[in-house]
């Protein structure tokens, strides 16, 4: 289905996540270009198995939005200008609703499938997104470092936890949205680095989904 959806509906389906704050008539407008422009390109290359619109808005767009709401009320956005880094961020979550969630942030959205890489690039376009950019790469190779880096989704927690740490400036945050299945380890390995846990937040309309947020001492 690529038909719009109405204003009202998508507020619906995000107000769980955003904690009884009104979305802006221009957050709804922006998520609504993007959706638009997801499922255009999914037809044509596998951005997400999720396929219907209001499961995107929530599971998607909600969840993402969910974490800026966390990073926000944990101090991360303090202190402008705040650097974000987005690793492996497929078809841009959470990284481009915490940017219309924040936009004054600086984000890098790091993607290294080029077609994902290239939808980043036009959503950056579409959306009119100012301080943004895509790093079309491995994240190990970036060469950089962020205030915030964000990860979700990730398969091999164990070996990306490592390099997502490398990037982050000091008394930065790691930004997790996991199943909570992925507690153990990420537990252990937050034990063997320079890593506190900060926050740790149950999704809306989930009893396994956390967003998690370390910070490096």
């Amino acid at each position: 289905m690529l038909s719009a959806m109405d204003s009202a509906r998508m507020a619906a389906l995000l107000a769980p996540f955003l904690g009884g704050e009104p979305a802006s008539a221009d957050l709804l407008a922006w998520l609504q270009s993007y959706l638009d422009l997801l499922l255009r390109w999914n037809v044509r290359i596998n951005l997400t198995s999720v396929r219907d619109p209001e499961q995107i808005v929530t599971r998607h767009f909600g969840e993402s939005l969910f974490a800026a709401r966390v990073l926000r009320d944990d101090g991360a956005f303090t202190c402008p200008p705040v650097s974000l880094a987005d690793v492996g961020s497929g078809a841009g979550f959470p990284g481009i609703p915490i940017k219309l969630f924040a936009p004054e942030l600086q984000i890098t959205l790091i993607e290294s499938q080029n077609k994902k890489a290239t939808f980043l690039k036009e959503a950056i376009r579409t959306l009119e997104l100012e301080n943004s950019e895509v790093y079309p790469g491995r994240a190990e190779h970036w060469g950089k470092t962020a205030r915030i880096v964000t990860m979700r989704a990730v398969e091999r927690l164990e070996s990306v936890i490592p390099v997502a740490t490398r990037l982050l400036s000091k008394g930065g945050r790691l930004c997790l949205l996991v199943n909570s299945s992925s507690r153990p380890m990420y537990s252990k390995l937050a034990r063997n680095t320079e890593l506190v846990f900060n926050v740790v937040r149950i999704m809306p309309e989930s009893a396994n989904r956390h967003v998690v947020v370390v910070k490096m001492s």
